[in-house]
């Protein structure tokens, strides 16, 4: 049985297939091909490298150096994004963060924003259900990034809230969305990820190849006390009309709120509520596709 650290055959011809819905970013821009469009493939990578660290920001140099990019490259198209108020500049350290734009071109998708709105219900469900936090995360190519939250329950290790976008191999949210990609397409992902995150060092690569090797396994994205010492979670791929996963649904408490004889009714809760929420995807997001 092949697996997703197997090597992928023809690097080149595997490219990750546009999903039926709309939560796909262009993957890794830095290598994209270029035909007279370069300036466009940067100013949507500083975009997309804006938005992982849309509170904290970024000083000049880190997004240059996190782009791939020169710093006086970075530095002319971040001007242009900040004229045109897709970018901002904080007075009071001068970080560079997503500019008021943004969110003013969000709002021409409203039905993006009612099946975000949707998703409020389940979600809720689950995390009333297990006393827990219950996040929605949606495929953004290689990455993800956290649509909705619920749970009042507090979790200082948890550092996913919505808007945060990680690699999908970051977390288990993101791991049960590789589950329901295409093997060759999700091999590919991996790859890539592997790299993103290599700056973490080889224990923590472990760490993330253990979990999504168990996950390959069992058919649900599991760490208990794996990935954040103390925190456990569970996810499952929330899947489309056309048969690949959109996102996922995933729950995170203490460990000691999960124990192992509670694992199957978790996996059960969790498939029961993702597959409302694919529902509300079919309702809302046909029309948008």
């Amino acid at each position: 049985m092949t697996s997703l650290f197997d090597p992928v055959d023809t690097p080149a011809s595997v490219q990750p297939a546009a999903p039926a819905l709309l939560f796909y970013n262009v993957n890794d821009m830095k290598h994209a091909p270029r035909h007279g469009t370069q300036a466009i493939d940067r100013a949507a990578l500083v975009l997309r490298e804006l938005a992982v660290r849309g509170s904290i920001g970024w000083r000049l140099s880190d997004l240059a150096t996190s782009c791939g990019l020169d710093r006086s490259t970075t530095h002319r198209l971040l001007a242009c994004l900040v004229r045109n108020r897709m970018a901002g500049q904080r007075a009071s350290d001068r970080r560079y963060v997503p500019g008021p734009l943004l969110f003013e071109l969000g709002l021409s998708l409203p039905a993006m924003a009612a099946f975000q709105s949707a998703c409020a219900t389940p979600l809720a469900r689950v995390a009333r259900r297990l006393n827990a936090v219950s996040l929605l995360c949606l495929r953004s190519g290689a990455e993800f990034v956290c649509a909705a939250r619920s749970g009042a329950l507090e979790i200082k290790a948890l550092t996913i809230d919505v808007g945060t976008r990680r690699p999908l191999l970051y977390s288990v949210g993101g791991v049960a969305i590789l589950l329901g990609l295409p093997k060759a397409e999700a091999r590919s992902i991996v790859a890539g990820n592997l790299q993103q995150l290599a700056r973490f060092g080889d224990t923590r690569i472990r760490i993330l190849q253990r979990v999504l090797r168990l996950a390959e396994s069992r058919g649900y994205a599991s760490s208990q006390n794996e990935i954040v010492p103390g925190v456990s979670a569970f996810g499952v791929p929330i899947i489309d009309t056309q048969g690949s996963a959109l996102g996922s649904i995933s729950v995170v408490a203490p460990s000691s709120a999960f124990a192992p004889a509670r694992t199957n009714e978790v996996v059960a809760i969790l498939m029961r509520e993702g597959d409302a929420i694919a529902r509300e995807a079919a309702r809302w997001l046909a029309a948008a596709d």
